[in-house]
């Protein structure tokens, strides 16, 4: 199974939606497919589409799904690499109306040299990232909040 999540943004991204219905209808994808779709409005036969799915709920589909495919928000990124999730993540771009920035472009490239997930920059074909992502080992993350905390603390305590 394939999770697609939006995230909750108000913008919408059906350009990320389009690419993976074009997968579906090249024959790249044959799984399953269930999208959170968050504020994207977007028609499809071929995928299972929610507007927003609680919790519970997709953390069971976050954990049966094979691949997660992304916009490129922290919350959703972070949480499948807790899980040791293959991930192809897009980046929602200013020049489509998709974002107010393109600090999610930094985000992704950061992650992707980092071997965490695939970035997929070009979204007019995103068959050559899913053929990637069947061999594709991520990196397990490793947090550094406790390091975080202590230096923190530690400033704390000489000032």
């Amino acid at each position: 199974m394939i999770l697609v999540t939006l995230g909750t943004q108000d913008k919408q991204f059906p350009r990320l939606l389009d690419a993976v219905q074009k997968a579906i209808d090249d024959g790249a994808i044959k799984d399953r497919v269930v999208v959170q779709a968050g504020h994207t409005v977007y028609k499809s036969n071929d995928m299972e589409i929610f507007d927003f799915i609680e919790q519970e709920k997709f953390s069971a589909f976050l954990n049966s799904a094979d691949l997660i495919i992304t916009h490129g928000g922290v919350g959703t990124i972070m949480t499948a690499l807790k899980e040791h999730k293959k991930i192809l993540a897009a980046a929602r771009l200013v020049q489509y109306g998709e974002h107010q920035s393109d600090h999610q472009v930094e985000l992704l490239e950061s992650f992707n040299d980092d071997h965490y997930l695939i970035y997929m920059k070009d979204l007019s074909d995103i068959r050559p990232y899913l053929a990637q992502a069947d061999i594709f080992a991520p990196e397990k993350y490793v947090s550094n909040q406790d390091h975080m905390i202590h230096m923190i603390e530690s400033w704390i305590d000489t000032h």
